[in-house]
């Protein structure tokens, strides 16, 4: 009896041994939390469910702006020398601080924080779901006390819940299902083949912007004026988009493929239609932004600032464009050819859905590539592979802005803008990305020399 008694006991001791996961000391498991490619993956996942979900470009800067700002807000509290954007956002008030003299995980509390919202403002909750049980093992596996673990997700939680309600109030769920009507006055936008698909997002200069005063703080000279005379400026400007679709050079076709970010691509065989889904312009450079920052082994918590910057630049410069978008509702090279003189032509690249003036591709990029030159630096090579996967090659820059005019200028390449609605997107842009580098500071020791450090 006596031995059966000692084996229960020694079986119960091992069995409750087996269940508890061995722990280590707060720089042993903060060092394994801070890898930044840990919160890299974080930010492929989102990308991934945002092409799954098939949202479209502004949307989509919505969704990665509030997950890098809630990303980036939960991990401050754990690097003094940075400053929370409370009070800095429009509108966005101060975050909830962890409890004094209580050990946390900070990277784990950003990365729960990244993907609370990731989830929330998505549709593909099960991507999510099956996602989350490996990704979050992977803290579990380094040692992260139980307490520390589950506090450190709680704050986390509480930080994207405050992003939540933030979000909630940027007047985005007001114009859902908001659509256009076509005016069909001569030299405006009308909807364009394949797909004739409705004007996409037009009341998205209605959205609360980040950073500016007014959504229109920031304007562009007006487009040339719709004339159909032979000689006049507009019709020299769409004369050169004829022109280069018609005799392309490899060159122009390569770029114009590279950066075409069509969420939505609509392919026509016959009598049957089907669409592809790839990359959005704002998916598209922050994983440019994540190829210079892994190029530079930034630590942690430079490469969230540098998201989070990134894409609340985008989500400026979307507005801002769009408020210029539906005020000149600009009519689509395509249109005036196929009803001037050639029905027949189409453009190299698929016509989005929204009026011309100005590119939005140009503007969100050369407003993001203003702030990484702030952050990274003025004259970083980098080759990107972002697409390559979608079949659409490899390219290399030698800065930045290197990289935003070619992608400014693959839109007229495309056949989808003329030549003053890319280059003045992109001086909104860089306009946008100027602003929001002044206006935002991150760095309690101010942020002169940000790039060098």
């Amino acid at each position: 009896m006596k031995k059966l008694s000692f084996f229960l006991a020694v079986l119960s001791a091992t069995a409750f041994l087996s269940g508890c996961r061995e722990t280590t000391t707060p720089d042993v498991y903060n060092q394994a939390a801070s890898d930044p490619k840990l919160y890299d993956s974080l930010g492929i996942h989102l990308t991934n469910v945002i092409i799954h979900d098939i949202f479209k470009p502004p949307v989509a800067s919505r969704i990665y702006a509030y997950a890098n700002l809630a990303g980036y807000e939960a991990l401050v509290p754990g690097n003094p020398e940075y400053k929370s954007l409370a009070g800095q956002l429009n509108g966005f008030t101060a975050t909830p601080k962890p409890e004094e003299g209580k050990e946390y995980c900070f990277p784990l509390a950003s990365a729960k924080a990244f993907a609370v919202i990731g989830k929330k403002l998505t549709f593909s909750e099960k991507m999510w779901d099956d996602y989350e049980k490996d990704f979050f093992q992977k803290y579990m596996d380094m040692g992260i006390p139980d307490d520390v673990f589950d506090r450190s997700i709680a704050y986390g939680e509480a930080v994207a819940k405050h992003v939540i309600d933030y979000s909630s109030g940027d007047n985005y769920k007001q114009i859902r299902g908001f659509r256009y009507t076509v005016t069909n006055e001569p030299g405006t936008w009308v909807p364009t083949p394949p797909a004739y698909a409705d004007a996409c997002e037009p009341m998205w200069n209605t959205v609360r912007p980040f950073t500016m005063d007014s959504v229109k703080q920031f304007s562009c000279p007006a487009p040339a004026k719709y004339d159909l005379s032979k000689n006049s400026e507009f019709m020299k400007l769409t004369r050169e988009v004829y022109d280069i679709g018609k005799d392309m050079t490899e060159d122009q076709r390569t770029t114009a493929y590279f950066w075409d970010d069509n969420a939505f691509v609509t392919n026509v065989v016959g009598h049957v239609m089907f669409a592809n889904k790839k990359m959005t312009p704002p998916g598209h450079w922050l994983a440019i932004t994540r190829t210079v920052a892994q190029n530079q082994k930034l630590d942690l918590m430079k490469t969230t600032e540098t998201y989070a910057l990134a894409s609340i630049a985008m989500f400026d410069a979307f507005i801002s464009c769009w408020q210029e978008k539906y005020s000149s509702v600009r009519i689509r090279p395509e249109t005036v050819i196929n009803n001037g003189w050639d029905p027949a032509w189409r453009p190299y690249l698929e016509t989005p859905p929204f009026p011309e003036y100005v590119s939005g591709h140009s503007s969100v990029s050369a407003a993001c590539g203003t702030v990484l030159t702030h952050l990274l630096g003025e004259n970083v090579a980098f080759t990107d592979t972002t697409e390559k996967k979608y079949g659409h090659g490899v390219k290399s820059f030698k800065s930045f802005k290197d990289a935003y005019w070619d992608a400014s200028y693959s839109r007229m390449y495309g056949g989808i803008h003329y030549r003053d609605g890319v280059e003045e997107g992109t001086h909104l842009g860089e306009t946008v990305g100027e602003w929001v580098w002044k206006k935002l500071d991150t760095r309690k020791q101010g942020k002169e020399n940000v790039a060098a450090r």
